[in-house]
């Protein structure tokens, strides 16, 4: 990497109830890196300090805009398949991943020029290759619904998407509450298609706790599921929106957001883990039924997000395509909008753009959906199908370029002081004492 550009900052003095030797920044350090011009267009949000729930509370909401990846239309179709030909022995692989920490402004400082443009790029990219299954996604959901052509769904999604950002005006609380409505709504549907399937819960428990993948197809389908959780953008989005607290630029009320923080993603985090848990139990005991017949076993060998739903009207009546077909609604246009919003943080912190909120979030869908939309109409169902393999591939690839610079920024004692990486983190991208 190339070396990067200096910045002299002045700390004050550690607590005296630390054993520590590196220093807290100082409030003009701290407010450099907490404030960022995007996050200058929202209001913050009041931190409310008693009683602790409702401080809790008000922290609820960007570990939902990152559980988002986990439940986005490309994941949930590595899911179904998964379950299929593993039954359940993939939840010990689920539980075993995890994510999280306004980075593209960072870059914009820290970096050279040309290197920060290659950087923006590769995330617009990332953004790119994201949206192509969320969108599709929820396409496919209109069609099993409304049997809406695929294209139109396409265009459909990417109108609905602005109308919901347009709940931005009203501030981001109103926004996260959404994004959290819809990830339930997810969860709930096919904890109803759980429900409705009856597996084997001594199954599920040891195929939670027990590892043993095996079989044909384990490797492909743990890299494709590894491919599918790849949200590159979501560190950027991320690192934005916990920046819409008002907090106090101290060492204490720091670590006290961090510390909440934490708490809020680990929840949201353990609810998408439970609603994909819920995913692979579905299709694991749909295709392994002994009263499986032969046109669903044959569906049970190359799941798509569109014969899922007919493999469960089959096989669990005419009210589970359905169901799975809201789920599918909610879980595209949920991640959709995140992928829209990180958008609009990448285009304005590695350009500095001033534009509108509406002109952003109008370039950044258009740019988005415009790969769908061709290969909708040029393909039609089987041609978006391939387009969500593709977009997998390329998430996979660009994962470093945005998890370098966060850990490398994170680690330097310079910009977080008590609040670096720990030691184990930082040895893996060890950088500069200052940057």
């Amino acid at each position: 990497m190339p070396k990067l550009r200096e910045h002299q900052l002045h700390f004050s003095p550690r607590p005296t109830n630390s054993k520590r030797s590196i220093a807290p920044p100082s409030a003009a350090c701290l407010r450099r890196f907490f404030e960022g011009g995007s996050v200058g267009e929202m209001a913050l949000v009041q931190i409310e300090e008693t009683p602790r729930w409702k401080k809790l509370l008000s922290y609820v909401g960007p570990g939902f805009f990152v559980a988002v990846a986990y439940l986005d239309p490309g994941n949930l179709q590595t899911d179904l398949q998964a379950g299929a030909d593993h039954k359940f022995e993939y939840y010990d692989t689920l539980s075993h991943l995890d994510a999280g920490k306004h980075l593209s402004e960072h870059c914009k400082r820290e970096y050279p020029r040309h290197l920060n443009y290659c950087l923006w790029i590769l995330a617009e990219v990332a953004v790119i290759a994201a949206d192509i299954p969320q969108v599709l996604g929820a396409a496919f959901a209109l069609h099993i619904l409304f049997n809406v052509p695929i294209w139109g769904g396409v265009l459909l999604s990417g109108i609905s998407t602005l109308l919901l950002l347009g709940l931005q005006k009203f501030g981001i609380r109103k926004l996260e509450m959404v994004i959290a409505i819809l990830i339930f709504v997810v969860g709930g549907c096919f904890f109803v298609e759980l429900a409705r399937s009856k597996p084997d819960m001594g199954e599920i428990a040891k195929g939670m706790f027990v590892p043993r993948l095996a079989g044909n197809g384990a490797a492909r389908d743990t890299v494709a599921l590894l491919g599918a959780l790849v949200m590159p953008h979501n560190l950027f989005l991320h690192s934005a929106l916990v920046l819409s607290r008002k907090i106090p630029h101290t060492y204490h009320g720091i670590s006290s957001a961090c510390r909440n923080f934490l708490i809020e993603g680990a929840f949201a985090l353990f609810v998408a883990f439970l609603v994909n848990v819920s995913v692979v139990s579905v299709t694991g005991t749909v295709c392994y039924s002994p009263h499986l017949t032969t046109l669903n076993m044959t569906s049970c060998r190359n799941i798509t997000l569109e014969s899922a739903a007919t493999l469960l009207k089959t096989a669990l009546g005419t009210w589970s395509s359905k169901i799975y077909a809201v789920s599918l609604l909610a879980s595209g246009q949920s991640s959709t909008v995140t992928g829209t919003y990180a958008g609009q943080y990448i285009m304005q912190g590695f350009l500095d753009l001033k534009m509108k909120t509406w002109s952003r979030n109008l370039l950044t869908r258009s740019v988005a959906i415009t790969p769908s939309l061709v290969a909708c109409i040029i393909g039609g169902s089987s041609g978006a199908g391939k387009l969500i393999i593709v977009a997998s591939m390329i998430l996979a690839f660009q994962l470093p370029f945005a998890l370098i610079p966060l850990l490398r920024f994170t680690g330097s004692e310079t910009k977080m002081g008590y609040h670096k990486n720990s030691m184990p983190v930082s040895s893996l991208f060890s950088s500069p004492k200052s940057y």
